[in-house]
């Protein structure tokens, strides 16, 4: 049987306000308490867990989450951020600044969180072209 992912872990300066972030653009019920993490539930089981980190905010790693939407929800995601006065970018590196993509016949945009985190949106990906 393949593997299947449970979780991730993703540092931050403060988790539950890390945790917020993801679950305000996604209109998801906020995060769990999970012993040291902010646990935010995704569709297909899997968690993004949100870990108070040990080091300073200026030596939190980069990383990048990719969230696979539907249509609707890309469409809910991006006036979120437009409300949320955002930058947004339509590809990684923060290139093509207040743009998005369209790779693949689909959509997708990138926001970074309060700490840095890349989180792309999209709704298309390698598996279905």
């Amino acid at each position: 049987m393949p593997a299947k992912l449970d979780h991730t872990i993703v540092h931050s300066t403060d988790r539950f306000v890390a945790a917020r972030f993801l679950t305000d653009l996604l209109d998801a019920p906020e995060a769990k308490p999970n012993g040291p993490f902010a646990a935010v539930p995704l569709g297909n089981g899997v968690t993004i867990d949100y870990a108070d980190s040990v080091v300073t905010p200026d030596r939190i790693v980069f990383q990048h989450l990719a969230m696979l939407v539907s249509e609707e929800e890309f469409d809910g995601i991006f006036e979120r951020i437009g409300k949320a006065e955002l930058p947004y970018w339509a590809g990684p590196g923060h290139r093509g600044r207040n743009e998005i993509n369209h790779r693949l016949g689909g959509r997708g945009v990138y926001v970074d969180d309060p700490d840095g985190v890349a989180i792309e949106f999209l709704t298309r990906t390698e598996g279905e072209a």
